[in-house]
């Protein structure tokens, strides 16, 4: 009698693209050693599909060309058995597209992000400490809980304890498990950490997420809403900005609101390029539905201090416990939903903030109150303008920004216009419910 076959422990290179789907290729545990240097196979074309698996038809690649995938060891996420004691360890690694000659290839977004890295660094002298918070919605067949409720924690408890195991195990750092506003909305948190790892761990958060429920049997969607009368689920970035030596450079305690002056360069230039960043933070056409007055998320380009409805928000620090309040100050980056690539998103970000600071812009758009809440020509006193109001206008204001386009290299950009431009047709008729229900299967 033949041996009974055991399966094979994979290992997946895996790329986040353009629209924040992971993909890659999986290989034998034990072979790893073989593809460190080489990477595995990738196709350009792959870069140019929609979340509706549909290949952009005026992508800039067609049936061309051939890539690799390349991986980063120091990425790897490993995760052994969760709540199915028989499912298969998950355990993947981060790569960079990279060409057949190992050289970067234009549309890597992993790529992108670390090159920006790389100039603040060179260029500024500065390191990105940077955390990703997301929120999703989680049905678990049981009734709906009352807001922040203790009930609704105990109801999401199993699959919470489940999740912050994994997560730890993954080297993610979490730090908090909690029932949020919204009927079966929940939110993660995690540590922050420096440069591309930061995104890595967005990653990290949505993939070991998803696993533990699907090895629950739950089901799960990071989409920014789930249903028409659903409370919205956000992706929140915090960043703050080091010197080489690790020392906090955004706090100064002789301002009015703690942001030193390369803080209000660099919260300056976000705000200035943010109608052109929401093309790419704010990614589809369900984005929105979410980005609208008084949802507690951000319809207005300005700062606020503690106000939710800014789209840049100084966060809180706590004197309790003798904490120092420059190593806790951070900005909170608002307009931002988990249909997004992490890795692009943040890119995009730090592009704009690095101009600010290069630029020496000034730091206009600041209020406290409500911006829904001012009359126009308030706003327009204060330099606080609208963001767009759907997709296409945040694309047309992304094309109409010559100045930060510039940083983005053109191959990136003419594959997500092709992508995004296939998106809006393909859901175009789609009401704002349907829109819900769509974006809530995919994300």
């Amino acid at each position: 009698m033949s041996p009974r076959l055991t399966p094979l422990p994979m290992t997946t290179l895996v790329t986040t693209d353009l629209i924040g789907i992971t993909r890659g290729r999986s290989f034998p545990s034990d072979e790893l050693e073989h593809y460190q240097a080489v990477g595995c196979g990738w196709v350009p074309a792959n870069s140019a599909l929609t979340p509706q698996d549909i290949i952009a038809s005026s992508n800039p690649w067609g049936a061309y060309g051939d890539l690799r995938l390349i991986p980063d060891l120091s990425s790897r996420v490993t995760v052994g058995s969760g709540p199915d004691a028989n499912a298969p360890v998950l355990d993947f690694i981060h790569a960079d597209i990279r060409e057949t000659d190992g050289q970067a290839w234009g549309a890597c977004p992993r790529t992108l992000l670390r090159d920006e890295i790389e100039r603040y660094h060179d260029e500024l002298g500065l390191q990105v400490n940077a955390a990703f918070e997301h929120e999703f919605n989680l049905h678990a067949g049981v009734a709906e809980h009352a807001a922040f409720s203790l009930e609704a924690q105990r109801q999401g408890a199993e699959f919470g304890g489940w999740l912050l195991s994994a997560l730890r195990a993954g080297g993610v750092e979490p730090e908090m498990f909690l029932p949020e506003y919204g009927k079966h909305q929940y939110e993660i948190t995690c540590r922050p950490t420096l440069g591309v790892a930061a995104a890595d761990r967005a990653i990290n958060v949505r993939e070991i997420t998803r696993e533990i429920a699907r090895q629950m049997g739950l089901d799960l969607s990071f989409a920014p809403k789930t249903a028409a009368e659903a409370v919205c689920n956000g992706v929140h970035l915090h960043v703050s900005l080091l010197d080489l030596a690790g020392q906090p450079m955004l706090y100064d305690a002789g301002t009015s609101n703690g942001l030193s002056s390369i803080g209000q360069h660099w919260a300056a230039g976000v705000l200035h390029f943010l109608p052109a960043l929401c093309a790419f933070t704010a990614p589809t056409p369900l984005s929105y539905q979410r980005l609208q007055p008084h949802h507690w998320s951000a319809s207005y380009a300005c700062l606020g201090q503690q106000n939710r409805e800014a789209a840049l928000r100084i966060c809180p620090t706590v004197t309790l416990g003798g904490k120092s309040a420059a190593q806790q100050f951070n900005l909170e980056f608002r307009a931002m939903d988990a249909t997004a690539s992490p890795h692009l998103a943040m890119a995009a970000l730090l592009i704009a903030g690095r101009l600010g600071i290069e630029q020496r812009l000034a730091l206009n758009a600041v209020t406290d109150e409500i911006p829904d809440s001012l009359n126009d020509e308030q706003r327009k006193a204060r330099g606080i303008v609208a963001l767009p109001a759907s997709l296409a206008q945040a694309l047309d204001c992304l094309r109409d920004s010559a100045a930060f386009n510039e940083w983005l290299p053109k191959p990136l950009l003419d594959t997500y216009y092709a992508l995004k431009t296939e998106e809006l047709a393909l859901t175009e008729q789609l009401s704002p419910a349907d829109l819900c229900e769509h974006y809530a299967r995919l994300y």
